[in-house]
């Protein structure tokens, strides 16, 4: 046999083998709920509630995803790990019930939790509520010899219960 059709044999057979052998389907990866979506890696997205799309645009909603509640504090000024110095504005909101006669405590600690600072500020508006309320206030202090620091908004407790104690602290920076 010549070259030529050794040639020849050779081309039809990898032609047969390209295209009449059946070749393996690649498998699909359905899905049927938000779970099974997101092990399936479709696209997820935050919100009310989370979804998760597929690449054919199948989206399923997560019913059961938990929402994230809302803090009952919020610091404004100054801002999370912010070189702070005296006199020191602190403005933020709190929820209505951490309130007491429109009174909130504000600490200011330095690394070894010694009070540099403290003192009641007032609420800038009703706060006979479950909403939030503003408040606003200055602290002044002397430059503590320390690098860090702690401010701490505690929720006012009169009774003095354990139970009804709270409080949310952001670190600050001293030099």
């Amino acid at each position: 046999m010549n070259k030529y059709w050794q040639i020849l044999i050779l081309v039809v057979v990898a032609i047969a083998v390209v295209f009449l052998i059946p070749k393996k389907k690649e498998s699909q990866v359905t899905a049927t709920d938000f779970e099974s979506c997101q092990a399936a890696g479709g696209n997820v997205t935050t919100g009310e509630p989370m979804t998760c799309t597929m690449p054919d645009g199948t989206s399923f909603d997560d019913e059961d995803s938990e929402t994230i509640p809302e803090p009952e504090v919020v610091i404004e000024s100054p801002a999370y790990g912010a070189l702070v110095k005296s006199p020191l504005t602190v403005s933020g909101k709190a929820k209505g019930f951490w309130f007491f006669e429109a009174n909130i405590p504000v600490t200011l600690k330095d690394q070894s939790g010694k009070v540099i600072a403290q003192k009641g500020f007032m609420a800038t508006e009703e706060w006979m509520t479950e909403d939030y309320v503003d408040f606003t206030g200055t602290l002044e202090f002397a430059t503590p010899t320390t690098e860090f620091g702690v401010l701490i908004i505690n929720k006012d407790n009169p009774s003095g219960l354990p139970e009804h104690d709270a409080a949310f602290a952001i670190p600050v920076r001293f030099k």
